[in-house]
């Protein structure tokens, strides 16, 4: 899958789909570093030990570049971004049967907001699985020639 091209500086905004969740007691926010390891455990039990890499490295970021969204105090889904690459979006999850609720979007959007306000102009979102979802939620384009893109020769078990 192709590498896609966000537009930090169109972002669509996203305080209603907040307040939305909000209301659902669904609570979007950046991970804290003592809950390492909850995250990592959660994220390793959902979505595998390769992601579960990428993630621990964004809580060695200062601020963690690590988004969570939490209903009441359980993990739903979780968004990363300058984890493998900087200036790069993923991975990002939401528990399967959460999914289709917004909540991949909000995380999306919080990583990409965090991303503009530390001076990021663009972002690239690795390997993007839902090419359709990321055109749709924020106007990403594919990168033409990305793939395989900066995972070219990763090592598997």
């Amino acid at each position: 899958m192709p590498d896609m091209l966000v537009k930090l500086y169109e972002l669509p905004r996203w305080d209603n789909l907040r307040h939305a969740l909000a209301e659902r007691q669904i609570t979007i926010r950046r991970a804290l570093p003592p809950e390492k390891h909850v995250v990592l455990s959660w994220v390793r039990q959902e979505f595998g030990e390769g992601w579960a890499s990428e993630t621990d490295v964004s809580f060695s970021n200062h601020p963690v570049s690590c988004f969570i969204a939490t209903d009441e105090r359980e993990i739903i889904g979780f968004a990363c971004y300058d984890a493998t690459c900087k200036d790069f979006f993923g991975p990002t999850g939401v528990t399967e049967s959460r999914r289709g609720n917004g909540i991949g979007k909000a995380l999306l959007l919080a990583c990409l907001d965090a991303m503009a306000a530390e001076g990021y102009g663009y972002a690239i979102i690795g390997d993007a699985g839902p090419q359709e979802f990321y055109a749709k939620a924020v106007g990403a384009t594919a990168i033409e020639g990305s793939s395989p893109g900066i995972y070219r020769g990763m090592l598997q078990l």
